[in-house]
């Protein structure tokens, strides 16, 4: 059996992973609070632990990985959305969730296995934090519930910050009910306009942290094998997953191994609507980027190293994936040689996954470089007709452009050559006219069947 080596935040080496259970392997990674379009930054995530899903599925058998994702539905920032557009809370998230859904097929990632929404576990909520004030772990105080970070002598492992490092270096919210500073919130009030629920400590609303506790609990048990998501996660958010988690399970581990994928930035820097480098998955999309070469401009780094996003890179790679189409399009089978097996299993690194596949594009292996690209959830499934460029032959097409251009500029009449470019367009077709020639070339908007018309 293939052995996978994955870098554990929590132990900071490379470790072979070991699954508690073969047959029944589990992996939780945080997913999005639904208010709004996903941005290119959250997509990073996504396709990381996508193509991680795929690889254990691979190693383990599709019926035996678990992946849970979770969609945040109860925010502020939600509340805030409603309240300034006058729509209700449900139907907001239920239109971004299905966004969120839509863009990330688009980028090639699979679902996972479950997907809860918080809304659906706040009664897994309350029996979490009831336990954990029952035992000592958190605090009734002014309507909020908090848990005590000092009753956990292990808070701070995972990110390798002492309490009183955190204190200084983070941004706390300093309210008079805190035992200490870093005591964070687990149920909080809720007003007449915000949404909430009953509890023993009166209508309110569960805090973040709270949310993936539980449903990780309840979808995967009380210890799981891999909990993942962006390193901006890692304090405060799994900081205080593993502890309520552990102080509420009575266990000494929340999951055996945590992954965290680098940030992204745009040409170099960090994306901010300030900047005007802020983008969307869809804005992407809307423009005619194929949602494959979002993907592989992302798998084009390891996870663990800042990404960034470049019109460069974005070019490269559809240039790159029209070619190798050109060549996986001939593959009587699609098997992921072992090669790059191994590279994809040692801690993921894609990056060196793509330079073996340019190797096999090299070389002619067809079958092999079909089967890395499904493997990497490139060309999984129909081969998408933008990446047809080279596969499409559009010389005929050329020349008769190039025949129609020669009897216009005998007659003088252009409008017959103005109506193939139309078309030509219209059919997803750049077209190129110089001293030399007529030059045609596929976009991301190509359609064969719009072609006919032109006979």
């Amino acid at each position: 059996m293939t052995v996978i080596k994955l870098h554990n935040t929590k132990t900071r080496t490379r470790e072979d992973f070991t699954p508690i259970d073969p047959q029944d392997v589990r992996m939780y990674v945080c997913g999005p609070t639904v208010y709004d379009r996903a941005h290119l930054g959250n997509a990073r995530p996504v396709i990381v632990f996508d193509v991680l899903f795929r690889l254990l599925r691979h190693v383990y058998g599709a019926d035996h990985v678990t992946y849970v994702r979770n969609f945040t539905d109860i925010d502020d920032k939600i509340n805030a959305r409603s309240a300034a557009t006058g729509r209700p809370i449900g139907e907001i998230t239920a239109e971004t969730t299905q966004w969120f859904l839509d863009d990330m097929a688009a980028v090639g990632a699979l679902e996972p296995t479950q997907m809860p929404r918080a809304t659906a576990y706040v009664p897994q909520m309350l029996a979490m934090i009831e336990g954990l004030v029952a035992s000592g772990h958190a605090y009734v105080a002014e309507g909020h519930v908090l848990f005590a970070v000092e009753s956990y002598k292990a808070y701070g492992a995972l990110s390798g910050r002492s309490i009183d490092d955190m204190i200084a270096g983070a941004r706390v919210e300093i309210a008079p009910f805190k035992r200490n500073p870093m005591d964070f919130v687990l149920w909080k009030p809720s007003d007449a306009e915000t949404p909430g629920w009953h509890s023993p400590w009166g209508r309110g609303r569960p805090g973040w942290h709270i949310e993936c506790s539980a449903m990780a609990h309840e979808l995967l048990g009380a210890h799981f094998d891999i909990h993942g998501g962006g390193n901006d996660l890692m304090f405060p958010h799994h900081e205080n997953e593993i502890a309520q988690s552990c102080c509420a399970n009575g266990t000494e581990a929340m999951a055996n191994v945590w992954m965290h994928n680098e940030m992204l930035q745009v040409e170099g820097k960090k994306m901010s609507k300030s900047l005007g480098n802020f983008f969307t998955v869809r804005d992407l999309l809307d423009q005619g980027v194929p949602g494959e070469v979002i993907r592989f401009v992302m798998l084009s780094t390891h996870y663990r190293k800042p990404m960034d996003w470049t019109e460069k890179k974005r070019e490269e790679a559809e240039r790159t994936l029209r070619k190798w189409y050109a060549l996986a399009a001939t593959a009587q089978d699609t098997v992921p040689d072992d090669l790059l097996m191994e590279l994809l299993s040692d801690d993921l690194n894609t990056a060196g996954a793509i330079a073996h596949l340019h190797k096999l594009a090299r070389a002619g292996e067809a079958s092999a470089l079909r089967g890395g690209l499904q493997m990497m959830g490139l060309m999984d499934g129909p081969i998408p007709l933008w990446l047809a460029a080279e596969a499409f032959d559009l010389t005929d097409y050329e020349a008769f452009l190039s025949d129609a251009r020669v009897t216009a500029m005998q007659s003088k009449d252009f409008s017959h050559v103005d109506r193939i470019k139309a078309m030509l367009t219209q059919a997803g077709v750049q077209v190129q006219m110089s001293k030399d020639g007529v030059v045609l070339t596929a976009t991301a908007d190509f359609d064969a069947d719009k072609l006919e018309a032109l006979g």
